[in-house]
């Protein structure tokens, strides 16, 4: 009887953990053992190779795999020889499938050289048992690789180094650090029109028209015209054009104010290669990483508009005076724009959208025209009242060390401290003084319940003007840019988009005659004027 010729795949992987540490693990060193074995064998003849460089074992989408797996299936081949197990996979329970189930069902070989095993032999005892021991051992060696690798790149990102193939549009990487982030100039002007035309009041659909009028290439096609091999699951078009939402995916990206944000994405496990969101209290989150683009108060003004609904006339570029700041004081909605046309001649009214909807409330129609002359007086007065803030601000700033020792907050908290261990002092000696007869049981209650009001009413204290110091440090650190954005519109002689856009939060509406005009930055004002208004006080006591 003729002997069978098993027509074998040879089959070699290596993969980037690998790497060629060891020369016995390289591609040609797998092909070469395979080939010395098959030449050895009378009943072995290799008719096609299969590699799979670059590629995990730990499962089994790998395509010199599947295209072995397809020959397999159609008869092509009925013998698979690996070095041993570990090319072969490294997930312990889909080998033992293959092993077991898939390949017998198939009526394939397996050999593993290094691990003498052969399936088409009469498998031993110590073979059904030793097998799936090195599966498992090859499987924790990968769990192992793994938790290094991603515990390594988690102290890198937590140490402020990007790690990613690809920089964000608007930065690129240090050619002599590659963890670090550099302004990429061309993109980065790119960015800082789109923040600009944003804040002038363009929408995200008319600022990508704008872009691509102009021919401006999208983030997609600025990375493969630098000769990237870039590719993106965002892709909308086989045009690349710009579109509102990668528009909106630059306005809402704090990389352009020099915060990198990592970690937001990734696989659950080393087996499981579908990503998957990760809660934000899992993102790593670097501030001041890198130069900015943008400035953190133009980012928090664009963050602020994104989150309004900004109407746009169809012949118009950009956004109404009031667009998205009316709101209804009774039922919160926004106000909209009503044209009302009396004896040829237009008036313009802001109404409750609500009522317009036909969904409830009242009209609450406002003159336009007389909202702007409201809204200037008031916008003026604030402006005027944070410029005379800022002068007395300085004022205590040039102020001599001994004339300003009343905001030493460390003596305050001495002095307060001093205070607290007095009274705590003369609680100990009220005991005595019972014991001693000095003083009744009576007396001792309520001049021990005394001390206990006082101790605590200057722990209070301590408290107080710990927060205290803590916000003028605050203060130090942020009061110039925000008193710096209302300070530019020192002058201005009429309202227009961009005082809205910067200095107010919201405009209500309750009545005919009452409106209230709420700035931003109002928490900031506040700690100003009780910083200046302390000042005054102590210096008058």
């Amino acid at each position: 009887m003729a002997e069978r010729i098993w027509n074998v795949a040879l089959y070699a992987r290596l993969s980037h953990e690998d790497g060629d540490k060891e020369e016995s693990n390289s591609i040609g060193s797998q092909r070469e053992m395979i080939r010395d074995f098959v030449r050895r064998r009378t009943d072995l003849a290799i008719v096609q190779e299969y590699v799979d460089d670059g590629y995990s074992g730990v499962n089994f989408e790998r395509p010199g795999f599947r295209r072995m797996m397809a020959d397999a299936q159609a008869g092509t081949v009925d013998c698979i020889i690996c070095k041993d197990l570990s090319r072969f996979a490294r997930n312990y329970i889909d080998s033992g499938r293959y092993l077991e189930k898939v390949f017998p069902s198939m009526g394939v070989r397996f050999i593993a050289i290094n691990d003498s095993f052969d399936s088409f032999g009469t498998a031993s005892q110590s073979d059904s048992l030793i097998i799936p021991f090195k599966n498992l051992i090859n499987d924790a060696y990968c769990k192992d690789i793994s938790m290094k690798i991603r515990s390594q790149l988690d102290i890198k990102r937590k140490m402020g180094d990007f790690i990613g193939a690809f920089c964000t549009y608007g930065y690129k990487k240090d050619p002599d650090n590659k963890s670090r982030l550099l302004v990429d100039e061309d993109a980065a002007r790119v960015v800082e029109m789109i923040f600009r035309l944003r804040l002038q009041g363009m929408s995200n659909t008319r600022i990508a028209d704008h872009l691509n009028g102009m021919g401006v290439l999208s983030p997609m096609a600025y990375k493969m015209s630098k000769g990237l091999n870039y590719r993106s699951g965002f892709r909308v078009n086989d045009q690349i054009l710009w579109n509102a939402e990668n528009v909106r995916r630059v306005l809402t990206n704090p990389v352009y104010v020099g915060t990198l944000t990592q970690h937001t994405r990734g696989t659950p496990n080393y087996k499981v290669k579908k990503e998957i969101q990760y809660d934000e209290s899992d993102w790593i989150v670097i501030l001041r990483n890198h130069d900015p683009i943008i400035s953190q108060t133009d980012f928090d003004t664009v963050q602020s508009l994104l989150g309004r609904d900004v109407r746009v006339a169809p012949s118009e570029e950009e956004a109404y005076l009031f667009s998205g700041f009316v709101y209804c004081g009774d039922c919160g909605h926004t106000m909209v724009r009503k044209t009302v046309t009396r004896c040829g001649k237009d008036y313009v009214y802001l109404v409750c959208s609500t009522h317009k909807a036909r969904k409830g409330c009242s009209y609450h129609g406002f003159s336009e025209k007389k909202l702007e002359k409201i809204v200037f007086r008031v916008v003026r007065d604030h402006i005027d009242q944070i410029c005379e803030l800022d002068r007395m601000m300085e004022y205590i700033a040039s102020l001599p060390e001994n004339q300003r020792e009343i905001f030493n907050y460390d003596a305050q908290i001495t002095r307060l401290e001093a205070e607290v261990q007095r009274y705590q002092d003369l609680k100990l000696r009220l005991y005595g003084d019972m014991a001693d007869g000095m003083i009744s049981s009576a007396e001792y209650r309520e001049l021990r319940a005394g001390y206990d009001s006082k101790i605590a009413s200057a722990n209070a204290s301590i408290l107080r003007v710990q927060e205290e110091r803590e916000q003028a440090v605050r203060n130090n650190e942020e009061e110039i840019p925000w008193i710096q954005l209302f300070r530019q519109y020192e002058n201005i002689t009429e309202l227009h988009r961009g005082v809205l856009v910067n200095l107010v939060e919201r405009i209500v509406i309750y009545d005919a005659d009452t409106i209230e005009v709420l700035f931003r930055y109002q928490d900031r004002f506040e700690r100003a004027v009780e910083y200046v208004s302390r000042f005054e006080n102590l210096k008058e006591a």
